[in-house]
């Protein structure tokens, strides 16, 4: 890149000044990634827009790292954005709007320009794939109070529920991390997620119309899109990039979950993708199909904090396996994983394996069929 062309993107571009911060410390931004030098204050040249910055404190011999701690930007041209690092408590925190003036201006000098790592151009289109629906008001719905984001504020149920060995990850990451990293954490809270039911359940119908409501989730889909998204389906679409994200590169359990939640309902309806909700359905394929691309690419190794998906959650057993049996996936799925998709037993059309966690489950009572 010529110099005219490189000042021009530093004038223009976001920057992010981090002040203060420990030598050996991860510092990442989307899907790059940063260890803390001596001379490192931060990133320049960053694009306008949706961004998602995390990083991670270290031992003095950068052999140990404490949980991530992420959280999502909205910038726009030429803003900057500092953060101090509180040593007690292990993490960047924000300035007073006197020094963040007088820093910015220093900035806009270029007074800082040589201690500013540049933004990888040429990784920028891999985020945008992953972050085009993760708009600002997504993130100010989703993002917990004071908006950061870290394993350490989630839910002690959703920490002693049942893992797969991706879902141990975080918390055996728990256990890594310095005790001073935890302070305060009793103040933060966890992400404001959308609550999606897994099993549909309604008074005053009959056991068959149960029964319909759980085999295809259409009905309750148009039921949280008019209730919590205000029935916007990019709302749903930047939730499900908000969480793959957190999951992907913060390390959030609570976010792979939700993920999960969301996946299972799209590819739960039977009805929605051909009649009701045709263009929801061909941006959610071109999302998830962008999300598995990512994370399946062996390219993508070492990029991120986390690395690329778990052979835990791309194995024949995984719940990816059970829920992406569409055709417009089977291509992908089974170049790229050696996937076989068999047909098994069938309820209404729709095929699934023996002994299938997400198949329903249909019960008798009272000679009526019940979905438990």
């Amino acid at each position: 890149m010529d110099s005219e062309k490189a000042l021009e993107l530093v004038k223009h571009g976001v920057t992010l000044l981090f002040l203060d911060v420990p030598q050996y410390t991860m510092v990442a931004i989307d899907t790059q990634m940063f260890y803390v030098g001596p001379a490192f204050k931060g990133i320049k040249m960053i694009p306008p827009g949706t961004h998602f910055v995390y990083y991670s404190s270290s031992s003095r011999d950068g052999k140990e790292f404490s949980p991530i701690v992420g959280f999502f930007i909205n910038a726009g041209t030429s803003e900057v954005i500092v953060r101090k690092w509180d040593q007690q408590e292990e993490r960047l925190v924000k300035v007073s709007e006197e020094e963040e003036e007088r820093y910015s201006q220093a900035v806009n000098n270029l007074e800082f320009d040589r201690q500013l790592g540049p933004y990888n151009l040429s990784h920028y289109e891999d985020w945008k794939r992953l972050s085009n629906f993760i708009t600002k008001n997504v993130i100010e719905r989703l993002e917990p109070i004071g908006g950061e984001i870290t394993v350490e504020c989630e839910n002690e149920i959703v920490r002693n529920s049942t893992k797969i060995p991706m879902e141990e990850a975080p918390e055996k990451q728990l256990k890594v991390g310095n005790s001073a990293s935890s302070v305060g954490k009793s103040q933060r809270k966890g992400c404001y997620y959308t609550s999606i039911p897994r099993v549909v359940k309604c008074k005053g119908i009959s056991g068959q119309e149960l029964t319909s409501l759980n085999l295809d989730k259409t009905q309750l889909l148009e039921t949280l899109l008019a209730k919590d998204y205000g029935g916007s389906e990019d709302m749903l679409l930047g939730e499900l990039q908000f969480t793959f994200v957190v999951f992907l590169m913060g390390q959030s359990l609570e976010a792979f979950l939700q993920w999960k939640s969301l996946v299972s309902l799209l590819f739960g309806c039977t009805e929605a993708p051909f009649r009701t909700r045709t263009q929801l359905f061909t941006k959610f394929i071109k999302v998830i199909h962008n999300q598995l691309k990512y994370g399946l690419l062996k390219d993508h190794m070492g990029e991120t904090g986390s690395a690329v998906l778990d052979d835990s959650l791309i194995s024949a057993d995984s719940f990816l396996h059970h829920v992406c049996k569409t055709r417009k996936f089977k291509e992908l799925l089974e170049s790229s994983l050696g996937w076989e998709f068999q047909l098994g037993s069938a309820v209404d059309g729709i095929y699934f394996e023996e002994n299938d966690e997400y198949a329903p489950v249909v019960e008798m009572l009272d000679d009526e069929a019940l979905v438990s």
